[in-house]
């Protein structure tokens, strides 16, 4: 079983699992792997705690530290360096902005983020965890982050909208591997990862792949 895409970008809403599973793919694959750095970032307990007044610096902040990330990927993967895996894609900037600033602010947000992005290789596999509300609220609950506890379903559902309605445009362009994991724990459940892994590895075509899985 080897990777058949060169940079793949594990996608979904917070608390569907992308770091884990990207850690877990990286290690079976030797990729080189990049962690968003959101632990760092001292405007994000602020957000949670007043949204208004601390939404604009807080997507300012996660696009610059994005870019200094993404910036690293060469422009085409050579035999030294093929394969890369991250746990998100740069376009989160611009779908986080949309849920989180009010008309103007985006306005502006899009303008500096679409400047950027020319400058960022896009992957060429987008893998989207689809989970329901209720086991994102789970996942959130056991890891524990205090900042996150408070988090509304409403919230959740916004961004899993907006993170929709970007990859049905994307889907025209590169591939898109839609997975619902509300019956999967791939963490827990051996099978359950290998089949997940077996699903990522293929080759696939431009356009919108969904993978559900029936227990």
């Amino acid at each position: 079983m080897h990777l058949q895409h060169h940079y793949i970008a594990i996608e979904g809403n917070i608390g569907a699992g992308k770091s884990t599973l990207s850690n877990m793919l990286s290690k079976d694959f030797s990729t080189k792997l990049i962690l968003e750095e959101f632990e760092d970032n001292s405007f994000l307990p602020k957000f949670y705690k007043d949204p208004l007044r601390y939404a604009f610096p807080l997507e300012m902040s996660f696009l610059s530290d994005r870019f200094n990330q993404l910036k690293e990927l060469p422009p085409s993967m050579d035999l030294f360096n093929r394969f890369s895996i991250s746990d998100y894609m740069f376009a989160k900037c611009l779908l986080f902005a949309k849920v989180n600033l009010n008309e103007d602010e985006f306005q502006l947000f899009q303008r500096l983020f679409e400047i950027i992005q020319a400058q960022i290789i896009k992957p060429d596999l987008i893998v989207y965890l689809q989970n329901p509300v209720e086991k994102l609220q789970w996942n959130i609950t056991n890891r524990g982050r205090s900042y996150e506890q408070k988090i509304p379903d409403e919230y959740l559902q916004k961004l899993h909208l907006s993170y929709m309605e970007y990859l049905q445009t994307q889907s025209t362009h590169i591939p898109v591997l839609m997975i619902d994991c509300s019956q999967l724990d791939f963490v827990k459940n051996i099978d359950d990862y290998e089949n997940l892994k077996a699903m990522i590895v293929k080759k696939y075509e431009v356009g919108m792949h969904t993978v559900k899985w029936l227990k």
